[in-house]
């Protein structure tokens, strides 16, 4: 415990250091000024409000070095009216070749694409802001921005852009209209910074310069854009989103395997979302009788963890403003997690406020309520989260939060049904606090949560930390969890209890002069789990040497040491066999490569495989690929493909677990898309068959049509299928 005081100590320190000297980049500034004329997006610099524009020019490259200028010229000029901020930009091309693109669909891979973003710190807290992108043949790419670095692309509202594109260069002209985003009322100054990426010359650059350890997206380098006047008076935006839904579906076998001769199932369904802003950054979301039929599925994989997989949430009401519900916690303490509602019951309204209180604090509430489901045993619940954010010092922060879940109309005859669902009441109340110095060489955060339980009391508290310090040659991390016997979060991921995790990670990079080399080092990173007893329950020792190749394929090799003593019975196959004892102990070792193609060719694949022991002094090998082709920018071919062979003494024996999922992305337009998923896993002994239609006919307003159907394997046969249209209008 002496070793987590200390850490403590040096966090306090660092936290505490003297943060107000000048941004890194202020003194990079692009003064933009009202327009003198009406400014027309075809593409063209027609106006004679370009021809007066400030030009951004002379890019620093950050990728593959940041020691340069750019070697692909790009220049940006900007200006704005009463309405709209407008951008015009000209990427020259260098090289032979045609552009790199993915698709022409709406939130394309940056890595895979040749393409412009604007990234636009609004409020000047060098945390959070909006982005906006558009690739070489005309597709959008917008998102907030939180954590100082990230983006939520789950985030999609209206804004115009026009792109011209010939043999020497493509020119991207965008409107950005200010009711579309949020600021500070009467800022004169925003950081801002412009991003390029070619894939032909592997390079990446920005207008203001940073380190190549850091993504552009990073607020803390961003320049300054200074306005010639306050901005304009934000205007109240209310939208209203309806949507239409008729399905039809047929149950073709029960759980067990035997055939139902049930008719067809249709049924009709409408709702409506409503979006209010409160204030020029305090938003209002509700919804009643949400559906999200429309979300793409799950890809599947083959658990052979001893825990419950995380698989990410895609229902987009839940991603706006992500970063202050569902960001809270590390990877395996998540106090919030919310597909957790709704899981086994439909939602039947709910509400959301988020944003800005002033400069320094801001706030989110949630409230949702669902239905009872019989079949599941799930009583009708509600759900509500309520965050308080603080800035502190330039970068920092700290957060105070409340999660609750609670059955409505409990009743004492049903107690045993509820419980199987979670308890009459869950609560989880704690803080996070967030480092963040303004240049990014250190950073990390810690939490702390209580939870409350009916019947559970002690041993009810979780305390998780990390701390990193990076540079361009070298990564140093610590991380600890601390989860107690009784901390329960039900609306949370959290796979397990009663246990102290340490884990610290060194990695070190090395930069050839030349060659086709282009970084290489070493990462060593062990983890250590104890029992509250602290004794030693789970170790892994991990050894990798990463090269990275000039043109951005990678390849690693990788040594690993496990030990397990099990405090549960486990199956090691995961499919029902007799379970080893608990507290068995197990050790085994693995070796492994791992291979990533480069990604400006239309070909692209991926290859890891492990070799080594496993469980009950069994063997494990376990091979992974992914092989993708694009026929840019219409087509977009994907397989993904896992093989694990184990092999075990009896009862186990030898299995063999093969998980294919083929996928086809069809963009015909930037306004229509097909999507067609194929999944065969024999682990789950399933087949899933799903195809998705969208036609955006209008920004944000969508048709979808989804079909999908479930079988079993062996013999194969059919489980159920469905069919469902779904029509949305954004009115505005």
């Amino acid at each position: 415990m002496k070793l987590l005081q200390l850490f403590f100590l040096l966090v306090f320190c660092i936290a505490f250091q003297k943060t107000e000297a000048q941004k890194k980049n202020a003194g990079i500034k692009y003064y933009i000024h009202k327009t003198t004329d009406e400014i027309k997006l075809d593409g063209v610099m027609s106006e004679q409000s370009w021809k007066n524009a400030q030009v951004a020019e002379k890019f620093a490259m950050v990728l593959p070095m940041d020691t340069s200028l750019s070697k692909v010229p790009t220049e940006v000029r900007m200006t704005y009216d009463q309405n709209n901020l407008y951008l015009l930009a000209i990427c020259y091309k260098v090289g032979d070749g045609m552009d790199m693109i993915e698709s022409l669909k709406r939130d394309w891979s940056f890595g895979k694409n040749d393409n412009f973003i604007l990234f636009m710190d609004t409020y000047g807290d060098l945390n959070s802001g909006f982005a906006f992108g558009v690739n070489a043949v005309g597709a959008q790419w917008d998102g907030t921005m939180y954590d100082g670095g990230s983006v939520d692309l789950n985030w999609d509202h209206i804004w115009k852009s026009a792109i011209f594109n010939d043999s020497s260069k493509y020119i991207i002209e965008a409107a950005i209209p200010f009711k579309s985003i949020r600021y500070k009322k009467g800022a004169v100054e925003w950081g801002i910074n412009f991003s390029r990426n070619d894939l032909k010359t592997t390079e990446k650059s920005s207008w203001a310069p940073m380190p190549r350890q850091f993504p552009t997206a990073s607020l803390a380098y961003t320049g300054v854009l200074a306005w010639d006047a306050p901005l304009p008076e934000h205007q109240n935006n209310f939208s209203l989103i309806p949507y239409f839904k008729t399905s039809i579906s047929k149950e073709y076998a029960g759980n067990n395997g035997i055939s139902l001769n049930t008719p067809s199932t249709t049924s009709t369904e409408y709702g409506i979302d409503a979006k209010l802003s409160l204030s020029s950054s305090l938003n209002l979301d509700l919804t009643v009788n949400p559906d999200f039929s429309q979300v793409e599925v799950d890809r599947q994989v083959t658990n052979l963890s001893r825990f419950e997989l995380f698989f990410p949430e895609k229902r987009q009401f839940f991603l706006e403003n992500a970063d202050l519900f569902s960001n809270l916690g590390f990877d395996n303490v998540r106090p919030f997690f919310s597909r957790r509602i709704g899981l086994n019951t439909h939602i039947d309204f709910g509400a959301r406020m988020s944003g800005r209180i002033d400069n320094n604090w801001r706030i989110g509430v949630m409230d949702m309520k669902t239905s009872s489901d019989d079949a599941s045993h799930t009583p009708s619940q509600n759900f509500a989260v309520m965050a308080l954010h603080r800035k502190l010092f330039k970068k920092s922060s700290i957060e105070l939060f409340y999660i609750d879940k609670t059955a409505i109309d409990f009743k004492q005859v049903e107690q045993n049904a509820i419980m199987s669902s979670g308890n009459t009441y869950n609560r989880n109340f704690g803080f996070e606090f967030n480092l963040a110095p303004k240049n990014n060489t250190w950073s990390g955060k810690t939490i702390f949560i209580k939870s409350f339980t009916p019947d559970k009391s002690g041993s009810d508290f979780v305390n998780a930390a990390n701390l990193q310090y990076s540079t361009r040659n070298i990564i140093i991390s610590w991380q600890h969890e601390i989860v107690g016997n009784n901390y329960n979060a039900e609306v949370g991921y959290v796979p397990r209890n009663n246990y102290v995790k340490l884990a610290p990670t060194i990695t070190k990079l090395f930069f050839p002069k030349g060659g086709i080399i282009l970084s290489h080092g070493p990462q060593l990173a062990t983890s250590y789990y104890f029992n509250t007893d602290l004794n030693l329950t789970d170790n892994t020792k991990f050894f990798n040497y990463l090269i990275t190749f000039r043109d951005k394929s990678t390849l690693a090799s990788v040594l690993q040491n496990d030990y397990v003593e099990l405090l549960a019975p486990f199956d090691p196959s995961r499919i029902g066999k007799t379970p080893l004892a608990a507290h068995t102990k197990h050790q085994w070792s693995t070796t492994g490569i791992d291979w990533i193609s480069a990604p400006q060719h239309k070909l692209t694949y991926t290859f890891s495989t492990r070799v080594g022991g496993y469980y009950a002094n069994g063997n494990l090998i376990s091979v992974t690929g992914d092989i993708g082709y694009r026929i840019q920018p219409y087509v977009n071919f994907d397989l993904a493909a896992t093989y694990n062979h184990i092999e075990l003494p009896q009862p186990w024996g030898n299995n063999n677990f093969f998980l294919i999922g083929p996928k086809m992305d069809l963009t015909i337009t930037n306004k229509i898309f097909f999507t067609a998923f194929y999944q065969y896993n024999e682990q789950t002994k399933n087949i899933n068959f799903n195809t998705r239609l969208q036609w955006r006919y209008k920004p944000v307003s969508d048709l979808f049509i989804v079909y999908t159907d479930n079988y079993y394997i062996g013999p194969v046969f059919i489980k159920n299928s469905a069919v469902v249209l779904k029509f949305t209008y954004w009115l505005n």
